[in-house]
């Protein structure tokens, strides 16, 4: 009788995610994700250095 040594995980989607013991693909608490500030959220992160390239860009080429 052949056994796995790791038995599946039925919720990874990957194959290889599969084969993997439940406690590998578990995620500490401590990187869990925080609560981002107002300027640290993506679209205002986007926003803020689009416009500071275009601002540097614009005063690079005036001056």
């Amino acid at each position: 009788m052949q056994r796995q040594l790791v038995q599946s995980n039925e919720g990874a989607q990957h194959p290889f995610r599969q084969e993997l013991a439940p406690h590998v693909l578990a995620v500490p608490a401590k990187w869990q994700p925080v609560a981002a500030k107002w300027w640290q959220r993506e679209d205002t992160h986007l926003f803020l250095i689009s416009f500071g390239a275009f601002f540097t860009v614009f005063y690079t080429f005036i001056a």
